[in-house]
């Protein structure tokens, strides 16, 4: 009962001396780790995940690669240009931008943290459009923006009783390594990003605004969130990239309630600058 209750205070004291706040959405977050300690183990990560699939990582000549890295550019630019001008430079400065399209029948997509982004070929039947993939890129994007990774990774290091940034060094600590490796699935057939239902609620505010500022129609999202529906009712099972995601009535409802504030930004490419 002594140890419970002091690793409860100790949580506490964490939680109000380590926050950070997400940007657009304002929110708190719990954030023990830095990304100078996050940022290596995901670019390793992403390196051996295109060295494990290096047949399957379709060419840049591709004209599906060309069309996938197109959106992402214009997603990516967009981003930056309003974390830099926003007072987020910090958050963004040591990322290494990458989009590549991998070919794989499993409906996915995710961004490791430092942008490092791969689309898998069984998610584009149910895109569909370019404004189809400009909401799952800017979704996924979301997610690295928001430092979901850390948070979650912050969260399993203060019940497993793990110290602080400044105390550990992750890349080096086995028990912080392994909390990496399964929040990522890293050493699984397929890369999976465990998020909470909370923070794909807020990936999905945060993407529908992205994919504005970017030129596409945020009104699209429903349609595309509506044929992944449908898509994942015809499989024997829920495709990854659902699996800890809100039910379909949920994030559809959060999309219709979201979008006259991303409208907003929308009509900022029309010549205004972004916010």
């Amino acid at each position: 009962m002594k140890k419970i209750l002091i690793i409860g205070v100790t949580a506490i004291g964490l939680a109000f001396s380590s926050c950070s706040t997400v940007p657009l959405t304002g929110r708190s977050r719990l954030n023990l780790v830095s990304d100078d300690q996050v940022l290596p183990m995901a670019f390793q990560a992403y390196s051996e995940f295109l060295t494990e699939n290096k047949t399957a990582v379709l060419p840049t000549t591709n004209a599906q690669a060309q069309r996938v890295k197109r959106i992402g550019n214009s997603l990516i630019l967009s981003v930056k240009s309003y974390m830099n001008n926003n007072g987020y430079a910090d958050l963004i400065k040591d990322y290494k931008w990458e989009v590549n399209v991998v070919e794989n029948k499993e409906m996915n997509a995710w961004c490791m943290p430092g942008g490092k982004i791969v689309v898998y070929t069984g998610l584009l039947p149910v895109t569909q459009d370019d404004a189809g993939l400009a909401t799952v890129m800017g979704h996924e994007i979301a997610h690295a923006i928001a430092g979901h990774s850390a948070e979650r990774m912050s969260q399993q290091m203060v019940t497993q009783g793990i110290g602080a940034a400044g105390n550990v060094a992750l890349s080096k600590n086995s028990k912080t390594q392994s909390i990496f490796n399964t929040l990522y699935g890293v050493g699984t057939p397929l890369v999976m990003l465990n998020y909470s239902r909370n923070q794909e609620l807020e990936a999905d505010r945060m993407g529908l605004i992205f994919m504005a500022m970017a030129g596409y129609n945020p009104q699209s999202a429903i349609a595309f969130w509506q044929r992944m529906a449908a898509a994942a009712q015809g499989s024997q099972k829920p495709p990854e990239f659902l699996s800890t995601h809100p039910s379909d009535a949920t994030r559809i409802a959060q999309i219709q309630r979201i979008i006259p504030e991303a409208q907003k930004y929308f009509k900022s490419t029309t010549g205004k600058p972004i916010k």
